[in-house]
């Protein structure tokens, strides 16, 4: 293994140990000589005391004492800065790696090595694109100018889940810069358009998508102008994951085709179903039987019944229901007829407050709002038994009906709301559990119009937001993944691997300081997939390549930089993030400027010629004393 030389630590080396071999000879030699000879206890303690004192001149004049001068602005340049005419007299240049080739910048690798070659700098000039992921550290705590050069025409921000999962519905934010007149279009891993908008004046906009199949996908952004022109395509890639699938409990007091089709998407889903169907003279239909108890109610994550099986419900039943939302099962109550005082008053206690309206009334879901291009794209070619061909108009929304009653309450939140704004699917929190109310009576036409999949888009979303709540993945990142750049991943376990797309593995550590969060930091070498590995779950994330999406690049820079300006040091940030440095540190540092070595060679030179003179002479020695002493 190389280690790098230190030439100040070295130098100092061999004079420390050339002091201590002068000083045991000078030792040795007075023990050795005659009494005469021998010098006496002031001359060999002043002849012992300058022998450090040489070496330390003589270190002095090798390598003087760093300068503590005030340095003025150091004008740091960055990627995309003028070769020239960016700083004023007195400023000290600086071009870190990726600034243009200046013959006015003194060229630093990083800004850490820039600020030790020019001890005392308190202010800092940043002109360019930003500082890099590894210059930010390094200044904080000083005081930064920066003026962020105009971002470059195109996607500039995007916000997208790097995780969904199968059949979710999910949003894409974003911003471009440019763009005006023009639109931004959403497509899914066929090509196909599944969304498209025109960006608002802040150059803002809201996408969605389906993740359909389990998998690594990647969606596309792509950018046209006002002419339809297309300026650039991203690529958003989104780990598409098979989520586990709940544990479905369905009570029903009587058959009916709602409860047929509901059960049929249920099954279509992959959703474990049990049905308890009830017809009367106590007689059922569906699966076995099965007691409402709370060990029962413990392997389900969420119970579906109707307002007649909710009065059958005896007192033990509902309090073993009511225990077991307590500590995280889902419930969902389908009215699709009148309540009975008692369970209006029950639902009372739980906190909804559904008013005195009790009939059916019209309703319309909200119109979509994407082109029919879009729709058919993400319903999809249907399935091997109903295909769906590409040019098949879509049909249009049925008018459906729901009870007429005020889904309300202090804590009670909306789920789903018709197109005038009203809900007539509510929920509200009991202990770990939720509760939620469904007033709509025939979703199942729906699937008998050919919108099958509004019929599915209601109750996923009902089902996602009620069931037992599972565990997730704790992996969190916090940086950008991009290609060189440093990144921390949190939330890791022992022995966490992550392999890149070729398969490479490396081993992460866990940093001590960050101990009770389990982070580590992790620089990708490679674009593409890696696959964080913790004993047997496997999580997988996307690192973008170092210069794609320039103009997300650019917006990266801009804001990590701005973060940063201040216009005074800020002592309390740069003693917490870097340790300061004594002046025994600064002796011995190999980068730093220093100061004229001749006055301290003059001192050695004047030290060395005493004590010459004083080794020769014999002034201190025994013998002269005694020589004087008989003279006089």
């Amino acid at each position: 293994m190389n280690l790098p030389i230190n030439l100040p630590i070295v130098i100092a080396v061999v004079l420390g140990l050339a002091v201590l071999i002068a000083m045991a000879s000078l030792i040795h030699r007075q023990r050795r000589t005659d009494r005469p000879a021998r010098s006496r206890g002031w001359r060999l303690a002043l002849l012992l005391a300058t022998q450090p004192i040489l070496a330390v001149l003589m270190y002095l004049s090798l390598l003087p004492p760093p300068l503590r001068t005030q340095a003025g602005t150091m004008v740091v340049a960055t990627a995309g800065a003028a070769q020239s005419g960016v700083a004023t007299a007195g400023d000290v240049q600086i071009g870190l790696p990726e600034a243009p080739l200046s013959a006015e910048r003194e060229r630093a690798p990083d800004l850490a090595t820039a600020l030790r070659r020019h001890p005392g700098t308190q202010r800092v000039r940043v002109v360019g694109a930003g500082l890099e992921a590894r210059d930010r550290d390094a200044a904080r705590g000083l005081a930064i100018e920066f003026q962020p050069p105009a971002l470059p025409r195109g996607l500039v921000g995007v916000w997208a889940p790097s995780r969904v999962g199968v059949g979710a519905t999910f949003a894409v934010h974003g911003r471009v810069q440019g763009l005006e007149g023009g639109t931004v279009e959403l497509l899914d891993p066929g090509r196909q358009r599944v969304d498209r908008i025109a960006p608002d004046r802040d150059g803002g906009f809201a996408l969605s998508a389906v993740a359909r199949g389990a998998g690594l996908t990647a969606f596309t952004l792509r950018l046209r102008d006002a002419r339809q022109n297309v300026i650039e395509e991203i690529e958003l890639p989104v780990s598409v994951l098979p989520d586990a699938q709940p544990k479905v409990l369905l009570l029903a007091g009587a058959p009916g085709p709602e409860l047929k089709y509901l059960r049929r998407w249920a099954l279509d889903a992959g959703l474990k179903l049990h049905t308890q169907i009830s017809v009367g003279a106590g007689m059922q239909l569906g699966d076995a039987p099965v007691a409402l108890n709370a060990a029962t109610l413990a392997g389900f994550d969420l119970v579906v019944l109707d307002e007649r099986a909710w009065d059958a419900l005896g007192a033990p039943q509902r309090e073993a229901l009511m225990a077991a939302m307590r500590t995280g099962l889902g419930v969902m109550l389908r009215i699709a007829g009148p309540l009975s005082p008692r369970t209006r008053a029950q639902l009372r206690e739980l906190g909804f407050e559904l008013g005195v309206g009790a009939d059916s009334i019209a309703m319309r879901l909200p119109a979509p709002a994407i082109d029919e291009d879009a729709m058919r794209a993400r319903l999809g070619p249907g399935s091997e038994h109903a295909p769906r061909p590409r040019d098949q108009p879509v049909a249009a929304v049925p008018a459906l009906t729901r009870r007429n009653l005020s889904l309300a309450g202090p804590k009670v939140q909306s789920l789903l709301r018709d197109a005038d704004g009203n809900a007539f699917a509510a929920w509200r929190a009991n202990g770990q559990g939720r509760i939620g109310l469904w007033s709509l009576g025939d979703s199942f036409v729906l699937a008998l119009a050919g919108r099958d999949d509004l019929h599915a888009q209601l109750w996923s979303q009902a089902f996602a937001t009620l069931a037992r709540a599972k565990p997730r993945d704790t992996l969190r990142i916090e940086g950008v993944a991009r290609q060189g750049e440093r990144i921390v991943l949190c939330g890791l376990a022992d022995g966490a691997q992550v392999s890149d797309p070729q398969n490479k593995s490396l081993s992460l550590l866990i940093d001590p300081v960050r101990g009770a969060e389990r982070c580590a930091a992790f620089w990708p070498e490679a674009a593409g997939w890696h696959a964080l590995k913790q004993g047997e779950r496997t999580t997988a994330f996307f690192v973008r390549a170092r210069d794609e999406a320039p103009g997300l690049r650019a917006n990266e820079l801009r804001e990590a930089t701005l973060a940063l300006v201040s216009p005074q040091p800020r002592r309390d940030d740069a003693g917490a993030d870097a340790p300061e440095r004594d002046g025994w540190e600064d002796l011995f540092a190999s980068d730093l400027p220093r100061g004229p070595a001749w006055p301290w060679f003059l001192a050695w030179l004047v030290c060395a010629a005493g004590l010459w003179w004083l080794e020769r002479s014999r002034l201190g020695r025994y013998g002269a004393d005694a020589a004087t002493s008989a003279q006089t």
